[in-house]
């Protein structure tokens, strides 16, 4: 369904080019619920913003069921982890959801019943007339998520949407997602830091290094479905955190393990650029 081929991604020309994305390639079948994680200033949102067509790559291509990505195409959605300055607060839940749906050639009816099922999807049908204000964080993330399912996407790409939340919400979002994933057949990029919740949630882990900024490696992740608070107890779930883990403590360039304690310029570069989009997206 998705291919990313070669793409590389640089800001800035000559000396003071920062490389953000370095020659990645992977693809993801119809379906599928893929997890990329990496260290801060590995380009992980940078690849994201090239998948969804909101940054053009500086080599290589993205390609959604055969056609080149070069815009951001209809059938696919984009979740910020900012998702409180993605809402809009002077309108209620139910416009916010109706807001991408309003340049489409439906009927009042149409658009109606999509902003209810997506509303439902994600438990919020008695909270539409509210405003973002009046909810809790996890709620407004739900209703992002709403947002982004009532266009009904063919791909749906996520960037750290849970990095703000606390430890229980983000593992009953985990939930969530699954469920809404099992239930609309969607397919999903996640981008993640967290280890646990890249296990948890996906069919495959994709590995981003720091140096150089490529990918290092692909893990299947083989617990059975549907899951719940019980796989996180499993041998094997500890088995899959733990193999990611070392998979990222590894550099790519065969050098050995890194640290957590590595500073780089260019590597700080690319995580201030990432910020920079992430904030200009929502703002």
């Amino acid at each position: 369904m998705l291919e990313i081929k070669n793409l590389s991604k640089t800001y800035g020309t000559g000396a003071t080019a920062t490389h953000a994305v370095g020659n990645v390639s992977f693809s993801i079948e119809e379906g599928e619920f893929v997890c990329v994680v990496g260290p801060s200033g590995c380009g992980k949102t940078t690849l994201l913003k090239c998948i969804a067509g909101l940054l053009r790559p500086s080599a290589g291509e993205v390609l959604l069921r055969g056609g080149r990505v070069t815009g951001p195409p209809e059938q696919m959605a984009l979740v910020f982890q900012e998702y409180s300055r993605s809402l809009m607060p002077w309108m209620s839940v139910r416009n916010n959801v109706l807001l991408p749906l309003r340049h489409k050639k439906l009927s009042r009816a149409e658009r109606r019943s999509l902003v209810e099922d997506a509303l439902r999807a994600v438990g919020l049908v008695g909270f539409m007339d509210r405003y973002p204000w009046q909810l809790s964080g996890g709620m407004q993330q739900r209703v992002a998520i709403a947002r982004a399912l009532a266009i009904e996407p063919a791909l749906l790409l996520m960037d750290e949407p849970f990095g703000a939340l606390d430890e229980m919400t983000r593992e009953r979002m985990n939930s969530e997602v699954l469920r809404i994933w099992e239930q609309t057949g969607t397919t999903v990029v996640f981008v993640t830091h967290s280890i646990p919740e890249a296990v948890f949630l996906s069919s495959r882990v994709v590995v981003m290094s720091a140096r150089p900024r490529r990918i290092t490696s692909v893990i299947d992740i083989d617990l059975p479905r549907p899951r719940n608070e019980d796989t996180r107890e499993t041998r094997r779930y500890f088995e899959l955190v733990t193999e990611v883990r070392e998979a990222l403590r590894h550099r790519h360039d065969g050098s050995g393990p890194g640290t957590d304690h590595d500073h780089h310029p260019e590597e700080e570069a690319v995580a201030s650029a990432e910020r920079t989009m992430a904030e200009g997206a929502v703002g």
